[in-house]
């Protein structure tokens, strides 16, 4: 549920178009709904700004569904990450308007909102191709959560002229997350180039001495350019996260 819900069924006690028994009714799921395998957060939207997502990975096709048939009236845009096929297959039976971004993994509930004009652009920049599936899961989390979003792929430290190429663009964000595996490299490249805050994520591509994304992850820890923080190996979504809050303080 989020404020504007809250506002409107404020106003509509005030106005005595309902009375107090029936805002209470649709009140009566904050801050929590408990549906027994889960608990589902319907208040963490006033908290915070973004709804509550769902994380698919270990949860059943079942279960999935279940928080979503319970989620549907009170948010306007659902998000589940980490999602596969069988999941998709499920939620079709709760919400057919469901979409699945099978690059992202991410299923998608209700329609994409209207970025606002002056809420400023995030910069998705990644290294390699083989890193676009994690770029994806950050564009689309933000684009769900009202953000403007600029896609600038496959220009990492192995052809650097690629990254100069696009560097009017890149300067142009107003934050900006950096996604590379191998060693990590490209996101101490940008932040030494630019302004704004860097948001870097190190993925799990790379040949076996990169550890499954331990060694990029090292390397952006130990970046020598200022004005950058490090996400989890992978975590497109908590990138995009921090980078609409930090838009919000703008």
């Amino acid at each position: 549920m989020d404020i504007n819900h809250i506002e409107e069924i404020l106003h509509q006690v005030a106005e005595k178009n309902i009375d107090v028994e029936e805002a209470m009714q649709q009140l009566k799921h904050l801050p929590y709904e408990d549906i027994g395998y889960a608990n589902i957060d319907q208040h963490r939207n006033l908290r915070t700004g973004q709804a509550e997502v769902i994380f698919g990975q270990g949860k059943t096709p079942e279960q999935i569904a279940g928080i979503i048939s319970h989620m549907q009236g009170d948010n306007k845009t659902i998000l589940v990450t980490r999602a596969d096929e069988k999941d998709y297959q499920a939620i079709l039976e709760v919400s057919p308007n469901a979409v699945f971004h099978q690059l992202a993994k991410i299923i998608t509930v209700g329609e994409k909102p209207e970025p606002k004009e002056d809420g400023g652009v995030i910069g998705i920049v990644t290294a390699g191709t083989s890193d676009i599936p994690i770029a994806e899961e950050a564009a689309l989390t933000a684009e769900y959560f009202g953000n403007r979003v600029d896609r600038i792929f496959d220009v990492g430290v192995a052809g650097i002229h690629r990254l100069f190429g696009k560097l009017d663009r890149i300067q142009e964000a107003d934050v900006l997350i950096v996604i590379a595996g191998m060693e990590g490299a490209l996101a101490s490249v940008v932040g030494g180039l630019v302004s704004v805050p860097v948001i870097a994520v190190p993925t799990s591509i790379g040949y076996g001495a990169s550890f499954g994304g331990l060694a990029a992850l090292l390397s952006m820890l130990n970046s020598c350019a200022n004005g950058i923080g490090v996400v989890n190996i992978d975590n497109g979504y908590g990138a995009a996260c921090l980078a609409g809050r930090i838009l919000r303080k703008r």
